[in-house]
């Protein structure tokens, strides 16, 4: 039996209360709770004319069935969540301490034993309309408003070239693909605070996504060149040469020594290939930005990266690697590099 009263029903209850019954006989009679026939009678009674000119009040059954359609109209959908608090309690975690978006949230919802699953739009109305309790807009990441660069700045800053650095034209046709892997772009994310000096170097790997976070001393061509000899060091110069065939970086003077960065630190030979883009045209290394933006979500501008210990940064890019993007299907970066048997 229904908890709602039906349209029948109503009609049951004006004709008792026609006849001088009371609402306990009629709950009884269409089997409620007196208090459910109580409340019906109240909303369901109207002020009507005598044909005396003298106003009463009678509960009518069409005026109550269609306040009922009313609210029922203007009620909306049940939420799919519904009292799900175990799946409130997943979603809530992932975007609040995994840094995930509503679309990597149902991807692991999915992957998951999760009695409900949700999609990225649900999950975005959820949030927006406050239905998840810890959650607001603000542990979302958007897109920075762009802005128009100065012209007169751009020309007149130096650019590699005179110095004998190849551009990003030089660059192989085939890196623009993406179809093979091997093809980085370099990036520095700084703390933001006057007194630190420390830094993060950011690779990024054009085909999977794949992240390579390390944590610098300084924001120098020093530091960049013994973080990269230290990476070759620990793979190896013929693994070093086949992971990394080229990098792509920005005009940042962190990367002044380009020509050491292409020569081998172990044995005599050129380990990778550096590519400078255009200065100020930082869509060139849009892999590199869209990362940094995530990694912004766990190093938020303005904290003293110092503070960070190595493995706080490897766990934000083992996070980060293991993230399920929407490019791929819901697969991360690890899994990109398995299935390709990297």
């Amino acid at each position: 039996m229904g908890k709602h009263i039906t349209e029948n029903e109503r009609y049951i209850i004006e004709t008792m209360l026609k006849d001088g019954r009371k609402p306990k006989e009629i709950a009884q009679r269409i089997g409620k709770h007196f208090t459910t026939v109580y409340r019906e009678i109240k909303r369901g009674t109207v002020q009507q004319r005598a044909s005396d000119y003298t106003d009463y009040h009678r509960y009518c059954a069409d005026t109550a069935q269609r306040i009922h359609d009313d609210k029922s109209r203007n009620k909306g959908i049940s939420l799919k969540i519904g009292s799900d608090f175990e799946t409130a309690g997943i979603i809530e975690d992932l975007i609040i301490n995994k840094k995930y978006s509503p679309y990597a949230v149902s991807v692991m919802l999915h992957k998951s034993d999760a009695g409900t699953t949700l999609c990225a739009a649900t999950i975005y109305s959820y949030i927006h309309n406050g239905f998840l309790l810890n959650v607001s807009d603000s542990n979302l990441a958007y897109k920075v408003k762009r802005t128009k660069k100065d012209k007169e700045k751009a020309s007149r800053r130096p650019s590699y070239k005179m110095l004998g650095a190849k551009t990003i034209e030089e660059r192989p046709k085939h890196v623009f693909d993406r179809k093979t892997y091997g093809h980085w772009e370099m990036d520095t994310v700084v703390s933001g605070k006057k007194k630190s000096k420390c830094c993060l170097l950011v690779l990024s790997e054009r085909m999977t996504r794949q992240e390579i976070i390390r944590k610098l001393p300084d924001r120098t061509a020093d530091s960049v060149l013994n973080e990269i000899n230290n990476i070759e060091k620990f793979l190896g110069f013929n693994s070093f040469r086949d992971r990394f065939k080229t990098i792509t970086c920005d005009n940042g003077v962190e990367f002044a020594r380009y020509k050491e960065l292409e020569v081998s630190c172990t044995v005599v030979g050129c380990r990778t290939s550096l590519y400078f883009c255009h200065p100020f045209c930082s869509g060139e290394r849009g892999t590199n930005e869209n990362t940094n933006k995530l990694i912004r979500r766990f190093v938020p501008k303005g904290c003293d990266i110092s503070r960070y210990s190595d493995e706080d940064i490897q766990r934000i890019e083992d996070m980060i690697n293991d993230y399920p993007r929407k490019l791929f299907g819901g697969l991360s970066a690890n899994e990109m590099m398995r299935l390709n048997n990297l």
